[in-house]
């Protein structure tokens, strides 16, 4: 039985201030990759600029912060398999404004993983492409945000859960996640989900959508079934069939890999738009 290390990286939300009345601080952190044992990494962020990727230099993770040293202090504390990265508030509440600080974060790569991402208002470049993923959740509130699996994950991914709350959302390459179950909660706004990658088993993907607009980017070749519970929400279902209470891809039943899509969406749009 693989080992857990916990990694737990917290940066409290950037509160407002002043630009003039901040004194920004630019720090680096890092540590080096101990063993090959599965990890627990916790990952969360308020408000700022958050990029997320993956380091193949020996390294467990590398952190950089752009902080406001008046308002926050960086915390890097590790005790027995418990790592915690990240900020603090000093606790003063003195200062008003728009200004947030930003963090660029690298976790190992090619070493097991379980990944719990949460960030707030943020505009979040995330790219798990070269991470281990055995378990994936993310939650994130307002947020603009871009996730990309840009390699193949060479786990067996139990599930992989999305939350996303009033945000512009985009997802790229989820066939890429090697995951057996995909769920996705979405409030308001903007939805693009890309069943693109490199698909090495079927799977379910089960979208929960309030108000909004969803796009399904389907590779041609790759056989989805899409089953609808919707209300007032119309379907653009160009190149599927219509079963029953289902709609299926024309060459569903002859594909190497299927995904089963059960969609439980309110008022809004959903399209599916197939890609070469």
């Amino acid at each position: 039985m693989r080992k857990f290390l916990m990694i737990v990286v917290v940066a409290a939300a950037f509160t407002p201030a002043l630009a003039e009345g901040q004194n920004w601080r630019t720090v680096t952190m890092s540590r080096q990759l101990q063993n090959n044992d599965e990890m627990r990494v916790e990952v969360e962020y308020g408000a700022g600029q958050l990029k997320i990727r993956s380091v193949d230099e020996g390294l467990m993770y590398r952190m950089n912060l752009r902080y406001d040293e008046d308002r926050f202090e960086p915390v890097a504390d590790f005790s027995g398999d418990h790592l915690t990265l990240g900020i603090e508030s000093l606790g003063r509440n003195r200062l008003k404004g728009r200004q947030s600080g930003e963090m660029d974060l690298e976790l190992a790569r090619g070493v097991p993983m379980r990944l719990d991402l949460q960030f707030g208002a943020v505009q979040a470049e995330i790219d798990l492409g070269g991470l281990a993923l055995t378990d994936l959740e993310l939650k994130t509130g307002a947020s603009e945000s871009t996730i990309d699996i840009s390699e193949p994950n060479s786990e067996e991914m139990r599930s992989a859960t999305f939350a996303v709350g009033a945000a512009e959302f985009r997802i790229q390459n989820l066939g890429n996640l090697n995951a057996e179950r995909i769920e996705v909660e979405a409030g308001v706004g903007s939805l693009t989900l890309g069943l693109d990658g490199r698909w090495q088993r079927d799977a379910r993907l089960s979208i929960d959508m309030g108000v909004g607009s969803l796009v399904l980017r389907v590779p041609e070749g790759l056989g989805i079934r899409l089953q609808k519970d919707s209300f007032l929400t119309s379907l653009d279902s160009q190149g599927l069939i219509k079963r029953g209470d289902v709609y299926e891809s024309l060459d569903f039943e002859d594909a190497d890999y299927k995904v089963m899509i059960d969609l439980d969406a309110a008022f809004g749009s959903v399209a599916v738009v197939w890609i070469r």
